[in-house]
């Protein structure tokens, strides 16, 4: 993707991702890269922080004799989530006013 992505747009789809059903840090990162350029060492200490936030906990399962942590969004984190949700489409409708096409008056 050519455009740059920054944190909190990234700490946005990490929540929502979350927030669909609870996922393990390579399941976020595969969706996540769907759309930033973001690898291991950059989404790891973001989760870190989003869990030192309270806005996710984490549990460890185990799947296929593997143990994998999974990230829940909290309480806290839904809000988080609503309002970061809230500022993009603010943004995204900002950004389409002024790199939109519009109709041309002729």
């Amino acid at each position: 993707m050519y455009y740059s992505v920054s944190a909190q747009l990234i700490e946005c789809m990490i929540l929502a991702v979350v927030d669909r059903a609870d996922s393990y840090g390579y399941e976020i990162s595969r969706f996540v890269k769907k759309v930033a350029d973001i690898n291991e060492s950059t989404l790891y200490p973001i989760l870190k922080r989003l869990v030192g936030s309270d806005y996710l906990t984490t549990y460890e399962q185990e799947i296929q004799g593997r143990r994998r942590k999974y990230y829940h969004l909290t309480s806290v984190g839904e809000k988080r989530l609503q309002m970061l949700r809230a500022e993009w489409q603010t943004y995204r409708d900002e950004l389409d006013a002024v790199i939109g096409k519009e109709e041309k008056n002729e």
